[in-house]
């Protein structure tokens, strides 16, 4: 009797995954990679039959059995992938200086011991030597405390009246009025010109004032009168004729690079009385003329005593910077 017996296939799914910036006019000139094989379904065919032999002296079957088939699996080939290794720059550590504030202490002047009273040139007496040491202490320039409101009083007072007009709302007139002498009562420093260092003379145009600065500190104010800033036609006083120009006194960081000490020099435009050379013909030098507004050629003016104290003091070299500002 043969016997046929169905052989039982089996299959097997495997699933694979992936991730995956001139006044003067004198001449001074892993990757994923498919897996191979992997989840493929293995079909297998039916076997041969088997030949069951039945024996003559015993009903034994004998029954062979054909093992199901060996799948198999190829894993899917790994792959490395090599990452650069990071490189880690250290920065040197920033160093800040700090560099100190430079501190300018203004002087303190003495408490008045005396009322000041409103006086106008050509008064004498010793209120008018109240007003002139006051004035002195504020740091304005005059020659002595005499008792005497005369030219240079005048002068102190109108650059007292220049220096802080804008701040009292004080007029220009040489006289100590109420207003004028009020604020010398308030003010309690010493008048300072707006750059605090070095050695140097200060022209302020703007409030037509002339400032010695020693140390960074201001020494002494003086009244001052600066080019008019008007187009002039003037006699040629040297060579004769007419001469021509924009009487400005120009701006910026020069230095005294000449100068005339033996009185009056004869320039161009007229007489200028010692002076002090700093860009071409333009200089500081004495007048017997300073008004209360800029009227010169472009010079700078002081009177004539002033510019003999700056020569006897020695407080214009050649070579001293001189700024001019608005």
């Amino acid at each position: 009797m043969n016997v046929r017996f169905s052989r039982v296939t089996l299959t097997c799914v495997f699933a694979a995954s992936a991730v995956a910036s001139g006044c003067a006019s004198v001449d001074h000139s892993v990757r994923a990679v498919p897996a191979k094989s992997a989840g493929a379904v293995v079909a297998v065919g039916p076997p041969a039959p088997t030949t069951v032999a039945a024996a003559t002296t015993a009903a034994t079957l004998a029954v062979t059995t054909t093992a199901a088939p060996t799948t198999t699996t190829t894993a899917a080939p790994t792959t490395t992938t090599t990452v650069a290794p990071t490189t880690t720059t250290t920065l040197a550590p920033t160093t800040t200086t700090t560099v100190a504030p430079t501190t300018t202490t203004i002087a303190k002047v003495p408490v008045l011991t005396a009322e000041l009273t409103p006086l106008r040139a050509g008064a004498v007496g010793e209120e008018v030597k109240v007003l002139q040491n006051r004035l002195l202490d504020l740091g304005f320039w005059l020659d002595a405390a005499d008792g005497e409101y005369g030219w240079l009083t005048s002068q102190a007072v109108m650059a007292f009246q220049k220096t802080y007009g804008g701040v009292f709302e004080l007029k220009v007139t040489g006289n100590a009025d109420d207003k004028t002498v009020a604020a010398m009562t308030l003010i309690d420093t010493r008048a300072q010109g707006t750059i605090t260092a070095g050695e140097l003379i200060e022209v302020d145009k703007g409030r037509q004032v002339l400032f010695i600065i020693r140390g960074g500190k201001t020494l002494w104010v003086f009244n001052t009168s600066t080019g008019s800033e008007k187009p002039y036609t003037e006699v040629n006083q040297k060579q004769g004729g007419t001469i021509q120009g924009d009487a400005v006194t120009p701006e910026g960081e020069f230095k005294v690079y000449s100068e005339y000490t033996n009185g009056w020099e004869k320039g161009q435009l007229g007489e200028l009385y010692r002076p002090k050379y700093f860009k071409g013909g333009v200089a500081v030098h004495g007048s017997n003329s300073i008004p209360e507004y800029p009227a010169s050629h472009g010079c700078v003016r002081l009177t004539t005593t002033a510019m003999d104290w700056i020569w006897t003091n020695d407080m214009m070299p050649q070579g001293t910077q001189v700024i001019v500002h608005p």
